[in-house]
């Protein structure tokens, strides 16, 4: 019993942790779906708005926070970034920058 345990206790964490993984990625999910209002599903925008699938984590981040702290003037983005904490919008450009252009 004793030589299998730290079998179990590493079999049972690898699974916690990509359950941990899974729901992360689903909320994640969740938070990015809101930006497929204006710029398109997957962050495949349509002509005139900014795609942000396979955008730069850093350049993404940067205008996030622009937004939010009003750095940068906005029709909407200024209100919408305001809704979402700082490790929020890191995760969602964290999402996008993942997806293909």
């Amino acid at each position: 019993m004793l030589k299998t345990a730290p079998i179990v206790a590493a079999t049972l964490l690898t699974f916690v942790s990509s359950v941990a993984f899974s729901a992360d990625i689903a909320h994640t999910r969740s938070l990015a779906a809101s930006c497929a209002n204006c710029h398109g599903t997957n962050g495949q925008a349509k002509e005139g708005m900014e795609p942000l699938a396979g955008g730069a984590k850093d350049e993404m981040l940067k205008k996030l926070m622009d937004f939010k702290t009003g750095k940068k003037p906005a029709t909407i983005m200024h209100q919408l970034s305001k809704g979402y904490t700082d490790e929020e919008l890191k995760s969602i450009v964290d999402y996008y920058a993942t997806l293909k252009k």
